[in-house]
Order: C-alpha cells, then sequence, then structure tokens
C-alpha cells in the first residue's frame, strides 16, 4: 500500500516504466508478486500500459535467460555480464530467482548478495525472488517482471534457481537462453538425459582458467551438439576471475543470436503459451474442455491481437470459456 493507505496505481506504474524511469522498478515488482486482489487489478493495468499495443510494438530490450546447475558459476559470471553491458553504456536488470525458504517462504540464497555489482550504480537493478513451488525454475511473477522491465531497461536478465532438469520453463520467457556448464562435472550427460541441451542458445563453459578440463568439456559439448544436430549453437568458454576472459565473446555471442531472431514471433507465441499456462493453473482441464481442447484454445489465441499482454489474453480465454460449456 502507498502512504496513502490506497493501492499502487499500476496504469502510473506502468507509464513510469514507459518512459524509462528506473526508479519506478521495485514499486512495480512489490506490485507484481502481490497476491492481494486489489493489486492483481493494479498489476493488470500495469501489464496493459506495457503491452505491445501500448508500447507500439515490442520492448526494446534484450531478455536473456541465465540457466545451469548449482555450483557452475551462475552468479560470478552474471556479475562479470553485468559490468560489461554496463560499459557499453547499457541498463541491466537481473531477476535472480532462488530456491524457497521452508521457514520464510523467501528467498533462500539472495543472490543479491552473490551477485557483484555497484550498489550506487542506478543503472543496474537485481532483484532475488523466491522460486515457490514452481518445478520449471521460475518464480509465480518471473514472466511478468520481466515483461515490465524490459520496457524500462537495456538487458533483462533471468538467472534461475539452479536444479537442473526442471530449467526448461525460462526457454519461454526470454529471448536468448545461455545454458552454463562447469569442467569435469559430468553435466553434458545429465543435461542429455534430462532434455537440457535442447533448450540453449549459447552454451558457456565456466572457469576456462581450469585449461584443460575446460578444453575438454568444450570438446564434449560440441560432440553432444553434433550429435542432435544442432551444430549452429556457439560453445563459449569463459573465465570470471580477474582479470575477466572470453566475456566479451559471450556478449557478441548473446547478441547474435538475438539479431536474428524473429522477435515478434518469439514473443507473441510465448505470450500465448503464458495465456493458456495461467489459464489452466486457474480453471484446470475443466476449463479447457470448455474451450473445446488445447488445440482450439491454441487457434483461439492465434486469432488475437498480437498486441496483447498476457493478462488480456488470459481473460480472453476466461470469457470464452463460458461460451463453449
Amino acid at each position: 500500500m502507498t502512504p496513502a493507505g490506497r493501492a499502487p496505481d499500476g496504469a502510473e506504474l506502468g507509464a513510469r516504466l514507459r518512459a524509462r524511469d528506473l526508479s519506478a522498478a521495485p514499486a512495480a515488482l512489490n506490485l507484481l508478486e502481490s497476491r492481494a486482489p486489489e493489486d492483481r487489478r493494479q498489476a493488470a493495468a500495469l501489464l496493459g500500459q506495457l503491452s505491445p499495443a501500448a508500447l507500439g510494438g515490442e520492448a526494446s530490450a534484450h531478455v536473456v535467460g541465465i540457466t545451469g546447475p548449482p555450483g557452475a558459476g551462475k552468479s560470478t559470471l552474471l556479475s562479470a555480464l553485468a559490468a560489461a553491458w554496463r560499459a557499453q553504456g547499457r541498463t541491466v536488470a537481473v531477476l535472480a530467482v532462488d530456491p524457497t525458504s521452508r521457514r520464510s517462504g523467501g528467498a533462500l540464497l539472495g543472490d543479491r548478495a552473490r551477485i557483484e555489482f555497484d550498489s550506487h550504480d542506478e543503472g543496474v537493478f537485481v532483484r532475488s525472488t523466491a522460486a515457490g513451488e514452481r518445478l520449471g525454475g521460475l518464480a509465480p511473477a518471473t514472466r511478468a517482471a520481466a515483461e515490465a522491465l524490459a520496457a524500462a531497461y537495456d538487458v533483462v536478465v533471468i538467472e534461475t534457481v539452479g536444479v537442473g532438469q526442471a530449467e526448461t520453463e525460462v526457454a519461454d520467457a526470454v529471448d536468448t537462453v545461455a545454458v552454463i556448464v562447469q569442467p569435469a562435472s559430468g553435466d553434458v550427460l545429465q543435461f542429455l538425459k534430462a532434455g537440457v541441451m535442447e533448450i540453449p542458445d549459447v552454451l558457456v563453459v565456466t572457469k576456462a582458467d581450469l585449461g584443460k578440463p575446460a578444453l575438454a568439456t568444450v570438446r564434449d559439448l560440441r560432440a553432444a551438439l553434433r550429435s542432435l544436430g544442432a551444430d549452429g549453437v556457439p560453445v563459449v568458454s569463459v573465465s570470471s576471475l580477474a582479470p575477466p576472459s572470453g566475456i566479451e565473446d559471450l556478449v557478441g555471442g548473446l547478441e547474435r543470436h538475438r539479431a536474428a531472431l524473429d522477435l515478434p514471433g518469439r514473443r507473441r507465441q510465448a505470450r500465448r503459451a503464458h495465456a493458456l499456462s495461467d489459464f489452466l493453473a486457474e480453471h484446470g482441464e475443466r476449463g479447457l474442455r470448455a474451450l473445446g481442447g488445447r488445440r482450439e484454445a491454441q487457434r483461439f489465441l492465434d486469432q488475437q491481437d498480437p498486441g496483447l499482454d498476457v493478462a488480456s489474453l488470459t481473460a480472453a480465454l476466461e470469457a470464452r470459456a463460458p461460451e463453449q460449456a
């Protein structure tokens, strides 16, 4: 609640983010994470201000997903990446999704403490959120938060919880996925078994300073990619130790992937998938049957205005369901 005792004005916060007022980010994320009914309504108003229709196109930010097993060096790498982006004059927002504390319900590890950045630099924003009971590596409000921040920042990063095999949800929330692998860890085989190797747009081998083990992991990854027919996925070897190495190559690889994307198409498809997922979470299989099944629901979403945000698409599904019941 605001000092005046009323809920934050979502439309006002959305307009501030659209004007690239970075100081609106904390209040906007507080609103998006709240489950209070009035806050839910204000959050929908906020996201409506940041829809492609309201923006006149897709948000200009590059939304990057950083994922991989615990201990692979994601937070250390992200510190180096943030520094490289800031050196280019780009603003950076980081959504670090952590395991949930059983006691408090909050973020357990507090990635904000592990990601190094200048706390006085207004061009960097880091937020830790608890994953809750979600198994896909993302917190419930992560997608909405990324969508909101993408209107104000140049780069938005989602760093996932790091549970490994259940991380593929991040691929539907970002433009570019970077999967992190550490040398001599056996991760390559585990990733092949889990299907994680199907989601990366860039593969990153950390701790290049280890020498031969890192080179062997790069070779193993390239062989695994060839076996999957994915030779085009770049493998970048980096070291985050001072002085960092390979970071500029990684930044370049991420940029090249985004430049080659059909960005409106990818984001439009993701919004429709998210809307159907949110509808199912609320109404279950019975609601899906009321829509005529998954294929009919997807066909209906494909017919909607491409400028609609996820909340509006979900509302359209809910409005249609009674007609089909």
